[in-house]
């Protein structure tokens, strides 16, 4: 298995998958055997929910029921908007509330109160970004009736902790209780709920890590290039270069953007308002004992610690979606499809539900279904009795990283000095002491060198954008006297109004009502798809994109220079928007929105587009094979082919390798379809050459360059491809001349990396078990205790597709080829007939160990196999397996 070179991986800011803990001792097997006895049947079955029969809740106004099907997926039906979220919040912590409890000690920065102080410095980290804060700040701001909304899902939550605690909530209780048994579960809030979204704010900020790598290398190549030769000038020049062949442009003249041409519709008459935009600077046995010394894995870096908390923006992260018009299906009305690409989580962020009023008014306007996230009330994607959207990761960039020149308590603006914010808090540790913490922030945001290691080389090493070039600070114009710092300025840190924004996508009823929702649209920045019963399509951009001044956030920039500042957001009604083109469809997959001459600059860090031409592509060729049918849409979410093995397989023809066995597996691709399937021993070893050429071409050099990116990689690599005489094939580290030599040498290692990984015999090679999936619990998942766990994860599954693929299965390059980021659902949604529609998540309904629906979707989603996502009254009733009924408590 290759692996990545040590100060590649000192650069490198990615993080590891979602929340892994691991047990600081080896038991043995006293322990191993007094843990098989404790979780007997009743310990582990005393959580699972009553789904059936009736119970009463204190704080219902009315009946309510709660239809599941056999997936146990729930249809809830209430009088009024209070009873369904109510009860949307009893549910979802009836299946979830362990998930729930955890992700808002992530979010407040308290996870060390649950773990001890291997988290600490994570705490301190999300304490310093304040997404807690910022969330109360949000809830103090709604109007009365979304509040209302809020207040009545955490009273549901809170109806169903009233009878229950430790293990009755819980299997991950009761091993948490072996560590922390002072631990309590605390009520749950409104603020709860929203600073989740902050959480996925972070799981999809884009380019945070890209900008750090850019600086970081750039420092490196200065410096380097600054010692070796005395031109100041040239070394600049070269390193410029070097960065802008790395990092290349979008390739607009190949592959497609969302919109190519905006549609004019009527201005809407209200939009959100932005947040306030400012720049001013004021702004006990052996056995016990064992298990009791539960920690965290400790991770290399506090970036890595938090995206296995939250998220990890790693290879794959984006997603797809697109809807095509009734002009091109076959029943005449649109189709629309999506499927997120997150990190793989046991349980799935996803939890499907649908959301009824028994008459639906304006008092109460919700009939609503599709995938919502457990702890947070409503629906994040589905549809409605007339329309349906969808998302995908927008890519802009909204988020950028300052150096500051500090000097005690106070930093440099436009020549003066002023004060920094400073605010004192303190971090709670299980079985430890409390940790004070100091906050410290400057006009751009939090100052957050200091506690990582990635941010603190910036400060340490930095270089700052001078227009369009990039510089080290040494050669920077004007630079004030202090210690340099890095503070981060992000969208997400900022009050918004997303958590508003999910309720008037639940009641859109056409397309300016849509538009009305995306204004209000926030964090995290996605791509908005819309259809209609009416046979319209469309798309727009949402609320809050950034206009920059003097720099662009391709890397850090002067903080001490105020003409690099934000100076506010862009109009919303400038933004991009389509419908009902003429093409009659619109795709998006992470590409560029717009060509590169719309007025305001969005982004440089665009996914490159390779997954959104092979859907273009698809759909116009079975359009012109015929109407278009949600199979077809079905079989487009599931395609494995994979651009750049197309583009190796051509090449290696021309090159000789040596050795009979190398020889037989560089044949294998001859006749390979460029397909990505499970059973492929062709994509096995494709994907095993890529890997090697990645390393050799980047990572195995004496100052390695950055080799993450897959889809940047494929860019980079087809133009070295067309360029045989470009000094990057050449590698005295390895002893490589030229591309031949290159090639050459990767293939024959891939070979003897799939040797030891498979065997010798090249036909029985394949791509599923390589690129499988193991699903790990996010809290106990990696315990080092084989039984704690089999108790939790589950797999692994062999699994098709691969990075920058429309089947985005993706794998960290150096790593494994191990599946880490997903399609985590995939839905195709038919606005003929919404009970044609169809759907399927990475896991199941079930948050709790052993229950039937834990990971009862598992396999069908690694088929591509998508099931009946059942609507109308008629259709939920025909599914219902189980009927619960919640009556009001006298």
């Amino acid at each position: 298995m290759t692996t990545e070179s040590p100060e590649s991986a000192a650069r490198r800011p990615r993080g590891a998958r979602i929340g892994r803990i691991a047990f600081g001792v080896v038991a043995g097997l006293l322990v191993i055997a007094v843990v098989a006895a404790f979780f007997v049947v009743w310990t582990i079955q005393r959580s699972f929910p009553q789904t059936s029969g009736e119970l009463e809740l204190s704080g219902l106004a009315a009946e309510v029921t709660v239809q599941r099907d056999d997936l146990g997926v729930p249809t809830i039906t209430a009088d009024s908007s209070h009873d369904l979220f109510y009860a949307q919040g009893f549910v979802h912590a009836q299946d979830r509330f362990f998930e729930m409890d955890f992700r808002r000690h992530v979010t407040s920065g308290r996870v060390a109160e649950m773990f001890g102080e291997s988290q600490a410095g994570t705490d301190m980290f999300l304490r310093t970004l304040g997404w807690r804060d910022v969330a109360e700040q949000e809830v103090e701001a709604m109007d009365e009736v979304t509040l209302a909304y809020y207040e009545a899902y955490a009273d549901g939550v809170n109806a169903y902790l009233a009878d229950r605690d430790g293990a009755d909530l819980s299997l991950e209780y009761a091993v948490l209780g072996m560590q922390n048994s002072d631990y309590e579960v605390e009520p749950w809030e409104p603020a709860d709920s929203v600073a989740w979204l902050k959480a996925m704010a972070w799981d999809l900020r884009t380019n945070i890590e890209d900008e750090t790598e850019r600086a970081l290398l750039a420092a490196e190549l200065s410096g380097s290039a600054e010692n070796n030769d005395a031109d100041a000038d040239e070394p600049a020049d070269d390193t410029q270069k070097l960065l802008e062949q790395l990092y290349p442009e979008y390739p607009f003249d190949k592959n497609p953007v969302i919109v190519p041409k905006l549609s004019t519709v009527p201005a809407l008459e209200t939009t959100a308002e932005p947040a306030s935009f400012t720049t001013d600077a004021d702004a006990t046995t052996t056995s016990q004992q064992a298990i009791t010394t539960i920690e965290w894995d400790e991770a290399s870096t506090v970036i890595e610690a938090v995206s296995m908390l939250v998220g990890d923006a790693g290879e794959g992260i984006g997603s797809n979606s697109w809807v095509v018009s009734g002009a091109l299906t076959e029943s005449g009305m649109p189709l629309l499809a999506n499927d997120p690409h997150l990190g793989a989580a046991l349980p799935s962020v996803w939890y499907q539900v649908q959301l009824k009023c028994s008459t639906v008014s304006e008092a109460c306007p919700f009939d609503v279904s599709g995938f919502s996230f457990s702890g947070l009330p409503g629906v994040v994607i589905g549809h409605n009795a007339e329309v349906a959207w969808g998302f995908t990761n927008l890519t802009t960039d909204v988020a950028d990283l300052y150096i500051e020149k500090v000097e005690g308590d106070e930093y440099w603006r436009d020549g003066a000095m002023v004060p920094l914010d400073i605010r004192d808090e303190t971090i709670k540790v299980a079985g430890g002491k409390d940790i004070d913490l100091e906050i410290r922030s400057t006009v751009h945001g939090p100052i957050i060198s200091g506690l990582t290691d990635d941010f603190t080389a910036i400060a340490d090493a930095p270089v700052v954008s001078a227009g369009d070039e990039v510089l080290p600070l040494a050669n920077a114009p004007e630079i004030p006297e202090g210690d340099s710092a890095v503070s981060l300025r992000w969208t997400a840190l900022d009050p918004g109004n997303t958590a508003s924004a999910i309720f008037a996508l639940n009641t859109s009823q056409n397309f300016e009502d849509f538009r009305h929702a995306a204004s209000l649209f926030d964090v995290p920045a996605q791509n908005l798809i819309y259809a209609d019963r009416e046979g319209n399509i469309g798309y727009q951009a949402p609320g809050r994109l950034p206009i920059r001044g003097a720099g662009d956030g391709w890397v850090p920039q002067p903080g001490w220079d105020s003409s690099y500042d934000w100076t506010g957001y862009i109009d919303f009604e400038k933004l991009p928007v389509s419908y009902n083109p003429t093409s009659g469809y619109i795709v998006t997959a992470n590409n560029a929105i717009v060509t590169d001459d719309y007025e305001y600059f969005l982004s440089r860090d665009w996914a490159y587009g390779y997954r959104a031409a092979r859907i273009v592509n698809l759909i116009e060729r079975q359009a012109a094979a015929g109407p278009l049918t949600a199979e077809d849409m079905r079989s487009i979410q599931f395609d494995n082919e994979m651009w750049i093995g197309m583009r190796l397989a051509t090449v290696m023809g021309d090159v000789e390798v040596s050795g009979k066995g190398p020889k037989e597996a560089v044949a294998l691709l001859r006749n390979w379809n460029a397909q990505n399937d499970a059973s492929s021993a062709a994509a096995a070893y494709a994907n095993v050459l890529w890997s090697n050429l990645v390393q050799n071409l980047f990572s195995n050099r004496e100052q390695p360059l950055p080799a993450d990116g897959q889809g940047r990689l494929f860019t980079v690599i087809s133009a070295l491809l067309d360029d045989p005489s470009d000094p990057l094939w050449t590698n005295e580290n390895i002893d490589v001349d030229g591309m031949d030599e290159m090639l050459k040498l990767s293939a024959e290692q891939a070979y003897d990396e799939l040797v030891g990984l498979q065997g010798e015999v090249t036909s029985r090679w394949n791509w599923g078990n390589l690129h499988a999936l193991t699903l790990t619990n996010e809290t106990f998942g990696s315990s080092g205790i084989a039984p704690i766990e089999a108790l939790f994860n589950r797999g692994p599954y062999p699994v098709s597709g691969g990075a920058s693929v429309v089947n985005a299965t993706g794998w960290e390059l150096g790593t494994s080829y191990e599946t880490t980021t997903v399609p985590s659902m995939r839905m195709v949604i038919d606005l003929a007939d919404f009970d044609a529609s169809s759907w399927n998540h990475l896991t199941g309904a079930s948050g709790h160990a052993f229950h039937p629906n834990y990971v009862d979707q598992t396999e069908d989603w690694a088929a591509g196999k998508q099931t009946p996502w059942a609507f109308s009254s008629d259709a939920v009733d025909d599914a219902t397996v189980d009927t619960l009924v919640l009556r009001p408590r006298n």
